[in-house]
């Protein structure tokens, strides 16, 4: 008899563990920005960045789309107006192993860059040995090129 009562706990127990399962394995799918002006925007991140652009699978106009690596997209929407407060902490981290060359051809560019300080055309070094540089875009979000090996 005592068996017969200890089977309900057992699986009740069960049940309110399986619940409480909060391992939901997040990964990143896309970093959305509002911008004034989708088509500046995306010719910026094309052109500076080479990002190729992909179908957006919403079909909303003002909305543009782009890839980054491993799946991972950038999206860009001009169609909300509300405004936004931007500053460096808040930033888009991309990581190549070609730094050095990415530098050669940024400097062609001739797109202002400053360390994480904020000293104009100055590389940054971190205690680790990562290089990086930080620059904003057409709306002033900030971008952060590092040299984290992929």
């Amino acid at each position: 008899m005592n068996k017969l009562l200890f089977l309900p706990l057992l699986l009740s127990l069960n049940g309110l563990m399986q619940a409480q399962d909060t391992s939901f394995k997040f990964s990143v799918n896309h970093l959305a920005l509002s911008v004034k002006d989708v088509n500046r925007s995306a010719e910026f991140y094309m052109k500076v960045l080479k990002l190729p652009e992909i179908v957006n699978r919403s079909k909303i106009e003002g909305v543009r789309w782009f890839l980054l690596s491993d799946g991972r997209e950038l999206h860009l929407i001009s169609v909300i107006k509300e405004t936004v407060t931007i500053n460096k902490a808040l930033h888009l981290g991309l990581s190549t192993a070609n730094f050095d060359n990415f530098m050669k051809y940024f400097k062609e560019l001739k797109i202002p860059y400053s360390d994480w300080p904020g000293k104009p055309n100055t590389v940054n070094i971190r205690a680790d040995g990562v290089k990086q540089i930080f620059f904003q875009d057409p709306d002033g979000y900030w971008i952060e090129i590092n040299s984290v090996e992929q």
